[in-house]
């Protein structure tokens, strides 16, 4: 239990002591909360409980709702500790339980979970009889109030334990089937799966407000960055145009909506509107890694500035608010502040007015369309309407007067929110969301020459490698001085894939190695070597009621679609054959899944894609001022698998066939596609035309 210190408030229970800012939060609920650990689980068995298993993050609105209505509540407390042992997750924390637990729920519901997750699990194995998500403690929505409910499963558990057991076993063979799925290893690849991919996104996208499917919106970045690998790597044709129609109207979309802050910089969470004009307030880390290299890239295939735009500002979004001190990116902002959701964000038109002089108001006011009935709750939360160009002209302006008019009142506006109250940060540091943090900044930083992007991401790497690589292992989260918990797939390959695109941005053996003890770590703890893959869980994890291999993507890519590709790329770079056999089993392992539904896959396609045309590794040798012209060029159009490391002359004995790149009297560069090398170059003349 806390230190006596602690008991200042009239409840406080173990959380008190978590690292997690979601499960310390729940620290003064009378609810008699436990973390997952052995203590829960063993007082479960001993006394014959079912688990009540909540499981949520800091930024999750309905998660502080149902803490307001239900957990805070000392009489839904008092049945809540009478008839369960009742254990906290922060999904963010222990993702291995999130994915497990959000499957289940899928099982028995035969419908999508979310957070709150609300499972109630058996003692002895830690299955999972009933659950859902957000539960009101007054009967609305057409479910029951949250205590009539709990009363009800301990009755069910007490006297229909044989139903219980008999679905149960349903579950776990149900698991073990979704095992039985990875035991084909020996799949014939299909290239046609691409092209179908393509087919069913076309079959979801909205063509009026970009995107895929309806409210609520998601960003869906690997579903986007598919679509321009299909563009850039097909022949011209009016598929290949309708793949970047989707990837164009999507990002357009996305950056001109209430979706993106158009002051401050940074995506929220998702949209609750089809046309991205209302988000869920939260900015989480991983989603603005994927999207800044998205657009990103965006930028680099089609050359419009929004997207290069869009991406800066993330970038300067996590350089002033996300990182830490030390180096590491916090995770999350809340949607709340003050209580209440998006208040923050949220402005009167009076408010916008006075704040603003006589030329900026009518341009403000058209670009946001600031008249009529508010779009947020009686205020207005930002989404652009207007073109700059169309308001030029319908005010007599030129279009560089009316971007600096805009450019202004931004300023001032930005400046006046950064008075208010901001909303609540959750400031541990997660491993896999750093790396993809580390990857988009990084690649926006050798992209969009922004140096000071680059700098910031190195410092995050850094970060990793002093403080969650330990004793030869990472581990998944740090917050107050505390490191621990075992890292996931997704930690290592997600900082293995950030480590690439370090040292693209700028050459450091430190980040090579790391990557290289990485990938040992990969192979040693989580390979499938029977059928491919890697698992979610490394072997010496704790023993779970299941052992996850991701395949589709989620908000995240997935961990085997990322493992697949760094491990093909680094395997081109290096010489290493051990890597490239990793990823085609990999890819082989989880075709037939890939098979049934291509377009839940896009880590997994760009993979295969790789795979089935090997990617352009370009390596540059010379002193680096006399390189920087030749990087530079390599910089000026967008190539998605093509790999260029410029490694200064000094560096020596360098792992695999980097050590047959040799530096000479000027910059030399060695071109490969595959296996397949070209004679060393020494004219960048010669290099532009043997690049296209």
């Amino acid at each position: 239990m806390a230190p006596e210190q602690h008991y200042t408030h009239p409840y406080t229970n173990r959380l008190i002591d978590e690292t997690s800012p979601y499960l310390q939060q729940h620290a003064h609920n009378p609810v008699d909360w436990y973390p997952w650990g052995k203590e829960a689980i063993e007082k479960a068995r001993q006394e014959d409980k079912p688990i009540l298993l909540s499981i949520g993050y800091s930024a999750c609105h309905w998660c502080h709702v149902m803490e307001h209505e239900s957990f805070e509540h000392p009489e839904v407390a008092e049945v809540m500790n009478a008839l369960f042992i009742n254990i906290k997750v922060d999904r963010e924390e222990r993702p291995d339980l999130d994915k497990i637990y959000q499957l289940a729920h899928q099982m028995l519901t035969q419908r999508g979970g979310g957070w709150p997750l609300n499972m109630f699990l058996t003692p002895e194995d830690h299955t999972p009889f009933f659950g859902g998500t957000y539960f009101p403690r007054q009967a609305r929505h057409g479910m029951p109030p949250f205590v009539e409910l709990m009363r009800k499963v301990d009755n069910y558990y007490r006297k229909q334990r044989q139903d219980i057991d008999k679905q149960n076993t349903s579950v776990r063979e149900a698991f073990k089937h979704i095992r039985a799925s990875y035991d084909n290893a020996t799949a014939n690849l299909d290239a046609d799966i691409l092209q179908r991919a393509m087919d069913g996104l076309w079959q979801q996208f909205d063509g009026r407000y970009g995107g895929f499917g309806q409210a609520p919106k998601f960003p869906h970045p690997t579903n986007l960055e598919r679509c321009l690998h299909h563009w850039h790597n097909d022949p011209p044709t009016g598929d290949t145009q309708r793949a970047l129609h989707m990837a164009r109207t999507t990002l357009h979309a996305m950056a001109k909506g209430g979706l993106y802050d158009q002051l401050g910089g940074g995506f929220c969470r998702y949209s609750v509107d089809e046309r991205w004009m209302i988000p869920h307030f939260e900015k989480m880390l991983y989603d603005n890694g994927p999207l800044q290299t998205l657009y990103t890239d965006a930028y680099m295939a089609a050359g419009e500035t929004t997207f290069k735009n869009t991406a800066i500002g993330i970038g300067e979004w996590v350089l002033r608010e996300m990182q830490s001190p030390q180096g590491g990116y916090y995770s999350t902002l809340d949607a709340d502040s003050e209580g209440e959701e998006g208040k923050f964000y949220a402005w009167e038109s009076d408010e916008i007015r006075s704040l603003l002089d006589k030329n900026e108001w009518p341009v403000i006011e058209a670009r946001y369309r600031l008249k009529g009935k508010p779009n947020f709750e009686g205020k207005w939360h930002l989404h652009v309407q207007q073109g700059v160009d169309q308001i030029a002209k319908a005010q007599n302006l030129s279009s560089d007067n009316a971007h600096l008019l805009i450019d202004s009142a931004h300023k001032k506006l930005f400046a006046a929110r950064q008075n208010r109250i901001h909303p609540g940060r959750d400031e541990k540091i997660l491993t896999s969301w750093n790396g993809l943090m580390i990857k988009g900044m990084a690649r926006t930083g050798r992209f969009l020459d922004r140096p000071d992007f680059i700098a910031s991401a190195q410092q995050a790497m850094d970060f990793i490698q002093t403080t969650l690589w330990q004793g030869g292992r990472l581990l998944a989260t740090h917050k107050d001085g505390r490191t621990h918990l075992n890292a996931y797939l997704d930690d290592y390959v997600f900082v293995i894939d950030a480590c690439l695109e370090l040292l693209q941005a700028q050459w450091r053996r430190q980040d090579l190695d790391f990557a290289i003890e990485l990938i040992d770590c990969l192979f040693d703890h989580f390979e499938d070597r029977e059928h491919g893959g890697f698992f979610f869980t490394s072997d010496d994890h704790e023993v779970l009621i299941h052992r996850y291999k991701p395949a589709a993507d989620d908000a995240t890519p997935s961990g085997n679609g990322v493992a697949a590709q760094v491990l093909l790329k680094f395997g081109h770079l290096l010489g290493e054959a051990r890597y490239l056999d990793a990823a085609e089993h990999t890819i082989k392992s989880l075709y037939p899944e890939m098979d049934q539904y291509p377009h839940a896959f896009g880590s997994l396609l760009n993979a295969m894609e790789i795979y089935l045309q090997p990617p352009q590794t370009l390596v540059l040798r010379g002193n680096t001022p006399a390189m920087s012209d030749w990087v530079l060029h390599c910089t000026q159009s967008y190539a998605p698998n093509r790999v260029v490391v410029a490694i200064p002359d000094d560096n020596t004995d360098l792992p695999g066939i980097l050590e047959e790149r040799k530096p000479a009297d000027q910059v030399i560069a060695y071109l490969c596609s595959g296996h397949s090398c070209q004679a060393p170059l020494t004219d960048i003349h010669q290099l532009k035309t043997a690049l296209g």
